[in-house]
């Protein structure tokens, strides 16, 4: 079964993935393999129940709002090159990308694609921008029930106050950015893939 993975990926599927994602041929050849032991309909494709067996994003408070954000608005199934875009956002950033072109698109895995991405998690309605609700939504996802509807509030208001820089008592996308300027979003948000 080891041989099905690379049999199944031509190589210029795979140059093209490595020109788009960043990720090594080794690399893509891996997660290849891992995405179609996933895909339960032996399709090509990933439906939001395949993503749901995967263990860790089981028991994450925010693997549902992580499944989600590998499907494209409206779609119900990603195919692999879907996958590889979304997981090259947690792709870490290598010391030779950090200089590269000026002129080139930046990469998916760019600081601001990585808060881009985790700003979504919390745009529920996808306005562009994190209203209280929202964010009252997204932490009650993450504590549970171990803290009072009254103390998540307290924590939601407090957040919007800090990071509301325009009055409209929400968070845009520069707000966002502003907010997290100082966090090491690269050792946050990366997921040391094997080479």
């Amino acid at each position: 079964m080891g041989s099905r993975a690379s049999t199944l990926l031509r190589e210029e599927e795979i140059e093209e993935i490595k020109k788009e994602t960043g990720f090594s041929h080794s690399q893509i050849t891996r997660l290849y393999s891992r995405f179609t032991s996933l895909d339960k309909g032996e399709n090509g494709t990933l439906s939001r129940e395949d993503f749901q067996r995967i263990p860790e994003l089981a028991i994450n408070p925010l693997g549902d709002r992580i499944i989600n954000a590998f499907f494209p608005e409206g779609e119900d199934q990603v195919n692999f090159r879907g996958f590889m875009r979304t997981l090259a956002h947690f792709r870490p950033i290598e010391d030779n990308e950090k200089n590269k072109d000026p002129t080139a698109s930046e990469p998916l895995n760019s600081r601001t694609n990585k808060l881009l991405f985790a700003f979504r998690l919390y745009d529920l309605d996808r306005d562009d921008k994190i209203s209280r609700d929202e964010l009252l939504q997204v932490l009650r996802m993450m504590v549970g029930v171990n803290i009072s509807d009254e103390q998540l509030g307290s924590i939601a208001d407090r957040t919007i106050q800090e990071a509301d820089q325009n009055g409209d008592n929400s968070i845009s996308f520069n707000e966002f950015i502003k907010v997290l300027e100082k966090v090491d979003v690269e050792q946050k948000m990366s997921i040391r893939f094997l080479h």
